[in-house]
């Protein structure tokens, strides 16, 4: 099969290979997909780069999640089991790496595998698992975000932000999203946020405390680190909760505690994975939940732009340069 190999680390254009390498065959577990579409993730460029926590043996193929079709069943996950995977069925879920979403086979764990959403094609199926769980975790689990609050979110046009968008408003808050340009800006408003904020235009704390009269956001989902940070506790409200999601910006955030104690706000952090070790059934509840919602339509991933299995390393270079809006996403039939 063809599939994208890094073998060495740096940046995706110059480390992602496309190579004919051997089929996978799973192991206990696990099952082999064809590969039906794999979305870019911001992961994908921090292991390119070797800066994720999880750090692959090289060479391996990123995409770290998927929509697939099954076409084989490692030990202990045959038809009957209490996974209720079959041969031929279309799931979603994380890949299980060396062997990514960015191939034409890909493995995946069958603890981590779920059935794709009827309602949603391929490209937006396969980039429900990690955007659209990060948040539903964020959201529910550590924000307990309740109907009337206000949620701000950062790098709102981008993978992870967009989602938060969506179950902000499926959550019944006012949704506030910042952005770095007006074709972003178009993106979030589209996605259903109240207030857009372009960043190169305007200070977010300034419009979020004119927005919410002085008040603050209750809510703040921030991806991003470093400065977004700094400048989110200027506007975050009494017993609000900033989520640390992740730190795309590159520095990783400080929290000066004596600051939080003062204003009376909790710093939240979200390790969704941990999840999935410690309390799947969370997980399929979660999916349950997402099921449900993109079934009704109050959820559906915004996939920007489809990829040949030939432009995956380009399209996967203009996220870590952070010139992409929605999903970018490789199809196999594109």
């Amino acid at each position: 099969m063809k599939a994208w190999r890094i073998g060495s680390l740096g940046e995706p254009k110059d480390v992602m290979q496309l190579e004919e390498v051997a089929d996978p065959t799973p192991g206990p577990g696990q099952l082999v997909v064809k590969v039906l579409a794999s979305p870019a993730n911001f992961p994908d460029v921090l292991m390119a780069r070797g800066l994720y926590q999880v750090k692959p043996e090289l060479p391996f193929t990123a995409g770290v999640e998927l929509c697939g079709e099954v076409v084989a069943l490692g030990e202990g996950v045959s038809t009957g089991s209490t996974s209720g995977l079959q041969v031929g069925d279309r799931v979603i879920g994380g890949a299980a790496l060396p062997y990514g979403g960015f191939g034409e086979l890909a493995l995946m764990d069958a603890a981590t595998t779920f059935p794709a959403p009827e309602a949603l094609t391929d490209a937006e199926a396969s980039s429900l698992y990690i955007g659209y769980q990060t948040g539903w975790f964020a959201l529910h689990r550590r924000a307990h975000i309740q109907p009337g609050e206000t949620l701000l979110v950062h790098a709102a046009a981008g993978g992870v932000g967009s989602a938060a968008i969506q179950l902000g408003k499926a959550a019944g808050a006012t949704v506030i999203g910042v952005v770095g340009g007006p074709e972003k800006a178009e993106v979030a408003k589209k996605l259903g946020a109240d207030v857009v904020i372009d960043r190169h235009e305007e200070d977010f704390v300034k419009v979020v405390k004119e927005v919410t009269g002085g008040k603050g956001a209750d809510v703040i989902y921030d991806p991003v680190g470093g400065d977004t940070y700094d400048r989110s506790t200027k506007c975050i409200a009494f017993e609000g909760r900033i989520l640390i999601i992740g730190f795309a910006g590159g520095r990783i955030q400080e929290a000066a505690l004596n600051h939080s104690l003062i204003k009376n706000y909790s710093i939240v952090g979200l390790h969704w994975g941990l999840y999935n070790t410690l309390a799947p059934e969370l997980v399929n509840e979660c999916h349950a939940e997402l099921t449900r919602m993109a079934d009704e339509g109050s959820i559906k991933p915004l996939v920007s732009e489809t990829l040949a299995l030939e432009q995956v390393a380009e399209g996967v270079q203009r996220l870590a340069d952070g010139v992409t809006v929605g999903r970018v996403v490789y199809e196999a039939d594109s």
